[in-house]
């Protein structure tokens, strides 16, 4: 620092001012303010979540009650109901079997009842026995199986009455055996689990055309 020039007759006081003058003057430093720091990402202020209120989770558990309402019954009837069309084609199939095996074979055939007496004792007969939509075909003096037997009635899905037995000649012409029927019916598959269209009758013309038709009814 340097002095300024002293004069005589100069008090010290002034000799000060004069060596101050051309200075810039003194400003005090700016009070340094204290650092924050910034706030982590995701640790910032809590947000609300994206979950569902009360009234919400009301609405929906609402909704649902009534659309299990209708949905439950309308699965169960279509589900039963598409057991008895499978059960009545079994038997379809089965008819066509034998007639099949008739003629392929040049011999008799039969489709099996569930009733043994209707079956009758003859040699195809006793070879049924009591199994409902099995198939045999005499070969000689035995009786040979060549399908098994419908295993699709089985609770709620049941049959109204017998299935009938129904016997086809070499030249594919079907009658009940032990009679001269060709237009019986074959088999009437029903169920007491829903109450409309619960029955599938399955019936015989001029023994050879099959037909299925769906019907409403009590199944005893």
């Amino acid at each position: 620092m340097r002095s300024a020039p002293q004069r005589r007759g100069d008090s010290p006081a002034e000799i000060v001012d004069r060596g101050n003058a051309g200075r810039r003057p003194y400003a005090p430093c700016p009070e340094r303010q204290p650092h924050r720091a910034r706030p982590a990402r995701g640790m910032g202020p809590a947000r609300r979540g994206g979950g569902f209120t009360l009234v919400e989770l009301m609405i929906t558990l609402a909704v649902a009650v009534v659309l299990l309402t209708i949905a439950v019954p309308s699965f169960r009837y279509i589900m039963l109901s598409n057991r008895l069309t499978t059960a009545a084609n079994d038997f379809v199939a089965a008819l066509n079997t034998a007639r099949m095996a008739a003629i392929a074979r040049n011999a008799s055939a039969q489709l099996c009842s569930d009733s043994a007496s209707k079956n009758t004792s003859d040699t195809l007969g006793a070879g049924c026995g009591a199994q409902a939509g099995a198939v045999y075909v005499a070969t000689g003096s035995t009786a040979t199986r060549v399908r098994d037997a419908v295993t699709g009635i089985a609770s709620p899905i049941k049959l109204n009455g017998n299935v009938a037995a129904i016997r086809f000649g070499s030249e594919g012409v079907g009658h009940v055996a032990g009679g001269t029927d060709t237009n019986p019916v074959i088999a009437d598959l029903c169920t007491s689990a829903i109450s409309s269209n619960n029955h599938r009758i399955i019936t015989m013309a001029a023994g050879s055309i099959v037909t299925t038709t769906t019907s409403t009814g009590t199944c005893s």
